[in-house]
C-alpha cells in the first residue's frame, strides 16, 4: 500500500518549524542574554566566509572567466554628484 497524503513539510509545515525556531531563538537570548553576547563576535566572524561564499556566487568568483577574444569594456563614466 502507498500512502498518497501531502508531507508535513509543505508551506504550514515550514511555518510551524519557522514560528519553533523564532520562538527558541528567542528563548535563549532573552533567558541567556550575556552568553548569547559573549558569542556574538565570534559567530559574526565565523558568518564572514560563509557570506564571502554566497556574495560571490553571482558574478563567477575571483577567477575572471571572460574570453581572450572579447574586448575588454570600458567603465562607465561617475554621474554627478547632487545633493
Amino acid at each position: 500500500m502507498s500512502q498518497t497524503g501531502k508531507s508535513w513539510t509543505g508551506t504550514a509545515g515550514k511555518i510551524v518549524i519557522g514560528v519553533f525556531v523564532l520562538a527558541l531563538v528567542a528563548l535563549l537570548f532573552t533567558e541567556h542574554r550575556m552568553h548569547v553576547l559573549g558569542w556574538a563576535p565570534l559567530l559574526l566572524l565565523l558568518l564572514c566566509p560563509l557570506l564571502h561564499m554566497s556574495m560571490h556566487g553571482g558574478h563567477g568568483g575571483h577567477g575572471g572567466n571572460a574570453s581572450d577574444d572579447t574586448a575588454p569594456t570600458t567603465p562607465a563614466p561617475p554621474s554627478p554628484h547632487r545633493h
